[in-house]
């Protein structure tokens, strides 16, 4: 099964950036994060887990829920960004990454059953 590690969370202040990362490992020979669906996630204290983006596999097209939020990968390191800026307070939560095998987003891609492996999570506060 794929195991995924997020970083690159941390304090921000409002109106900045930061670029998450997930890295993926334990791929099947000959596969690259490029096969898959991946979900970008979010946690708010007190609230649901509620899907912030999702890009499909190769480049097909996938869904954002936010036009401040936008998706990067490198394959040659099976690795897959979240490149987010314009930050709010509001933004403040745990960000998760998430592979859908099927390989593409669908219109039920917030549905957390379509991803079969997922990260930790790492915390993203945004505060002056």
């Amino acid at each position: 099964q794929v195991q995924l590690v997020e970083s690159g969370g941390g304090l921000v202040q409002p109106g900045g950036s930061l670029r998450l990362s997930c890295d993926a490992s334990g791929l099947a020979p000959g596969y690259t994060l490029n096969y898959y669906a991946i979900g970008w996630f979010r946690q708010a204290p007190g609230k649901e887990r509620e899907g912030v983006l999702c890009k499909s596999a190769g480049t097909y097209p996938g869904y954002s829920t936010d036009s401040r939020f936008s998706f990067s990968r490198d394959n040659h390191q099976n690795t897959v960004y979240l490149e987010m800026k314009d930050l709010k307070p509001e933004d403040t939560a745990v960000y998760y990454c998430a592979t859908d095998p099927s390989g593409l987003c669908k219109s039920n891609w917030n549905n957390e059953e379509r991803y079969d492996s997922w990260g930790r999570g790492t915390q993203v506060t945004v505060s002056s």
